[in-house]
């Protein structure tokens, strides 16, 4: 099986690497030369665990290989994912398809033989539909079928998530799109890993509904625990005991921040945005949307709020800036809005991601970046954890009681036992449990 993968970004990365793992021929396309040159030479331009052993095993098999040239990759395929950003648009909040669109029209002037064209990208309700009619538009006689395939890979854990699905998603109109997607699976099916075949709209629906839901999921557990601070309640306990119902699982009911990343903030608004343009409105959604963009904002109030109410001119040490661990991802991380609003309020910052900061150094500034945590905590007035890195779980307590010049640390992934750390002599601020130790 020949595959040309159109994208050589996180999603493209990571799929083509795992098809040719599956025994696949993969050609990752990208027109950025110099992220295709920086392959070529056995670099990754990402951060994934295991991602890097992958591609090289496979390039060094000759089953995975990396060009700008577009049309000659397409000219011998088999099947062509597109697997191209679809961010957010400036000003409305619609997908912006014109990756989509571009890669549609360029693939049209390019297959000669049979052609499975597959949407990995995750698109609008409809999008599949388009990048068939561009194309028979332009090479009316192409032959040729479009499917849906969309991806769900969680940033630091999406090889195992390739290779072991909960599921994988197939929208696809014709037995002979059906038949090549069966076979490109072929070794998930052997797993029995289960296979939903349904048409295209369908399966697009469904990516963006997955998202939204776990973002509904993870925005209702903030919300419960702004209530259990009122209230005196402990967030962890009411996750523990409403997620043991199996009709609402444990997943995704960790307080922290708001939701980040690539898919979460895009993929919501877009649904919105769908819904609203066919007048059948998602208000929970739009809640959701809400509620979020609030919340990170809040999270620098709440760090202000354990300085005693004032930061002007105190050095603030703030660990992790992704929006999750095991990746260098920023893209709407909270520390995007957490870190300008401690700035304005007259905070110095020093910060140490493990992985973010070359990324972070372009969308954050004003900041001294540090080459490990306990520099960053170093005559500061207080540390604020923003991303749980593991190395961040197991830190010495007492070298960081002699570091700060006030114990003071405002934990905002929950990472350590409100107890212990009063026990440790600190002032200790979570999220959704009592805040424990006196006022400085």
């Amino acid at each position: 099986m020949q595959i040309a993968m159109i994208g050589a970004g996180y999603v493209g990365l990571v799929t083509g690497a795992c098809f040719s793992e599956f025994g696949a021929n993969v050609t990752c396309v990208d027109k950025d030369v110099n992220k295709i040159s920086v392959l070529k030479d056995g670099k990754i331009p990402i951060f994934e665990p295991g991602l890097k052993a992958l591609v090289q095993s496979n390039v060094q098999s000759n089953r995975l290989t990396f060009t700008s040239d577009l049309k000659t990759a397409v000219e011998k395929a088999d099947a062509v994912f597109i697997a191209v950003g679809t961010p957010s648009r400036r000003g409305d909040g619609h997908a912006d398809l014109s990756f989509i669109f571009s890669a549609a029209e360029e693939i049209a002037h390019a297959i000669s033989n049979y052609t499975l064209i597959v949407t990995k990208s995750t698109v609008p309700v409809g999008t599949g539909r388009q990048v068939a009619e561009k194309i028979r538009r332009i090479s009316p006689e192409a032959d040729f079928d479009v499917c849906s395939n969309p991806e769900f890979l969680r940033e630091g854990a999406a090889i195992n998530d390739f290779m072991r699905p909960d599921r994988v998603v197939i929208g696809a109109d014709t037995d002979r799109a059906r038949k090549m997607m069966r076979e490109i699976y072929r070794p998930l099916f052997l797993r029995e890993t289960p296979i939903v075949f349904t048409d295209l709209e369908t399966s697009e629906l469904i990516k963006y509904a997955a998202n939204s839901f776990l973002a509904t999921k993870i925005t209702f557990i903030n919300e419960i625990a702004d209530l259990c601070e009122k209230l005196g309640a402990d967030v962890h306990d009411v996750a523990k005991g409403i997620g043991l119902d199996g009709r609402i699982g444990s997943k995704f009911l960790h307080p922290g921040p708001g939701y980040g990343g690539s898919c979460f903030p895009k993929d919501t608004l877009a649904l919105v945005q769908t819904a609203t343009k066919v007048d059948s409105p998602l208000r929970i959604v739009e809640a959701v949307v809400e509620v979020n963009d609030k919340r990170k904002k809040s999270m620098a109030k709440k760090i202000i709020n354990a300085c005693s109410g004032n930061v002007a001119n105190k050095t603030l040490a703030i660990l992790g800036v992704t929006f999750k661990p095991n990746t260098d991802d920023m893209r709407d991380a909270p520390s995007l809005d957490i870190i300008p609003t401690l700035q304005a309020e007259g905070a110095i910052i020093n910060a140490y991601d493990p992985e973010g900061m070359n990324e972070a150094k372009s969308v954050l500034k004003d900041v001294s970046w540090c080459n490990d945590a306990y520099q960053a905590m170093e005559g500061a007035n207080a540390v604020a954890i923003l991303t749980e890195w593991n190395e961040f779980r197991g830190l010495d307590l007492s070298r960081i009681k002699s570091l700060l010049k006030a114990p003071i640390v405002i934990d905002l992934r929950n990472i350590y036992d409100p107890k212990d750390m009063k026990d440790a002599g600190f002032v200790y601020s979570c999220v959704g449990r009592r805040e424990m130790g006196s006022d400085i």
